[in-house]
């Protein structure tokens, strides 16, 4: 595949240095593209910046239909979406599948609120006068996305921001471009007027050309937290506004009361499936005293049963991570965990397979104290390090230490814990005897302190960030 930028209902081609490999078979190509710049930011912002008053004006039930339209093609479509995203970033068939359908329910959702845009109506202090107020459209959006959920994130960002009528500039991650080409593709089939949607494929002097523009009225982005912090900056600097999403290092609690089998269970997914590639994954588990030897046994058998392997392969169980970079920070991790003191209980290896591709065996690291780097720092792979405790007040103070505090989980069947925790542990989420990791399209999705800044992404919550309220006084 040879991709294209998109700028102004365009699809403009341009030379295509840059590949995007499949983790699973690292000798196939899944598609070259181009390597954008300021140049391209520029066309593209101009395009959002000329259709954005058509756009904000237009009825509403325009909006709904556009994205109603995309959300059921995307589905119809979930079968190839679902392959090609297997190739490109490594989550298995079923995972693939199953964000594709993710995409195509946000797209759904805010077709609904499109619709729902409201504002009050409210008794002035003064006789004679009406007060009221409106939600507008803001104007153009950047959106800095990673290859984690290469069409989910889009989706989540871009609905919302175009729902409300905003215009879209989207930079997608470089692992993970043709998903995200097949997404624009679609906004575009399903009647988006020229330069609504917009996308720059490239290398980071996109990103900064986004973040730099004067033309950008706000950004929405998820990634690491040193470039969420520049990227912060620069919004801030012009006054823009700005979203960031910048990862987790979450604890899952095992209280001495839980079931066993179902604590394993709730680990084992959080931990490991999407090969940990999830920035709410249960990368620390807090595990009191009673219960902890049992439970890393358990846990570690469980994880050394996975079958690893080719994504579109329909036994796997674990994909290869995304990229060499990952695949190398993830061993490199099992590294330095051991290094300062941890048990390596199994897996973390380099694995041969049938293919050349990113595969590792998932890593249980026991024995490890909080102040380690293994649980301090976002590893965002298979790796999973377990910390023993005495009490329930002593791991809620370990789960509570960090710079992160994006999700948060404990399993127990003792209500007076869960309760406890779910009003002390520092963290935008929390689940009670559920998996870190799984949230729903139409609620809001955020952390506490590093993990995010600004307003809540996803569900009724991004009307916030993607409107401004507009206050109006009228005299007789």
């Amino acid at each position: 595949m040879k991709l294209t930028h998109f700028i102004g209902g365009e699809a403009v081609g341009a030379d295509t240095p840059n590949a995007s490999i499949n983790p699973s078979d690292t000798n196939e190509v899944v598609a070259n593209f181009p390597d954008g710049g300021a140049a391209e930011v520029d066309a593209a912002v101009q395009a959002a910046r000329k259709a954005f008053p058509g756009w904000a004006g237009a009825s509403p039930e325009v909006r709904s239909d556009l994205l109603d339209k995309v959300g059921s093609t995307v589905m119809a479509r979930a079968k190839e979406l679902g392959e090609l995203l297997a190739r490109e970033e490594g989550k298995t068939l079923p995972e693939a599948t199953g964000e594709v359908m993710r995409a195509a329910r946000i797209f759904k959702y805010f077709a609904g609120e499109a619709l729902r845009r409201h504002g009050q109506t409210l008794e002035s202090t003064r006789p004679g006068l009406d007060v009221s107020t409106y939600r507008e459209a803001v104007g153009v959006y950047g959106l800095i996305t990673p290859w984690n959920f290469p069409i989910a994130i889009p989706a989540w960002k871009a609905a919302p921001a175009l729902a409300f009528g905003n215009t879209v500039v989207l930079k997608p991650a470089n692992p993970t471009p043709a998903i995200a080409h097949a997404l624009a593709t679609i906004i575009h089939e399903s009647g988006a007027p020229a330069g609504v949607f917009n996308m720059i494929l490239g290398t980071g002097g996109v990103g900064s050309a986004i973040v730099d523009h004067p033309g950008i009225d706000g950004i929405s982005f998820t990634g690491s937290q040193g470039v969420g912090a520049k990227v912060g900056m620069g919004a801030m600097a012009r006054q823009a506004r700005v979203q960031l999403e910048m990862g987790g290092k979450n604890p899952l609690v095992i209280l001495d009361d839980a079931d066993l089998e179902r604590a394993v269970a709730i680990a084992l997914d959080g931990a490991f499936f999407q090969t940990g590639q999830r920035c709410t994954a249960s990368s620390r588990i807090i595990v009191q005293d009673g219960i902890h030897d049992r439970f890393v046994a358990a846990l570690a058998e469980k994880a050394a049963a996975l079958r690893v392997g080719n994504a579109l392969d329909p036994s796997t169980q674990l994909g290869p991570a995304s990229s060499e970079s990952q695949f190398e920070q993830n061993l490199r991790y099992v590294r330095v965990a051991t290094e300062e003191g941890g048990r390596l209980v199994t897996g973390g290896e380099a694995l041969n397979l049938a293919t050349p591709g990113y595969f590792m065996s998932p890593a249980v690291i026991a024995d490890t104290d909080p102040r380690m780097r293994i649980n301090n720092e976002e590893v965002f792979g298979p790796v999973a390090s377990t910390i023993r405790v005495k009490s329930y007040e002593e791991a809620l103070d370990i789960a509570n230490q960090g710079e992160f505090g994006l999700s948060s989980g404990i399993v127990t069947t003792s209500l007076r814990h869960a309760r406890d925790f779910r009003r002390n542990v520092r963290a935008g989420m929390v689940m009670v005897n559920l998996p870190t990791a799984g949230v729903d399209y139409h609620v809001p999705f955020g952390g506490t302190r590093k993990s995010s800044y600004g307003a809540r992404e996803q569900g009724f919550a991004a009307i916030e960030f993607y409107t401004q309220t507009k206050t109006v006084y009228v005299g007789d």
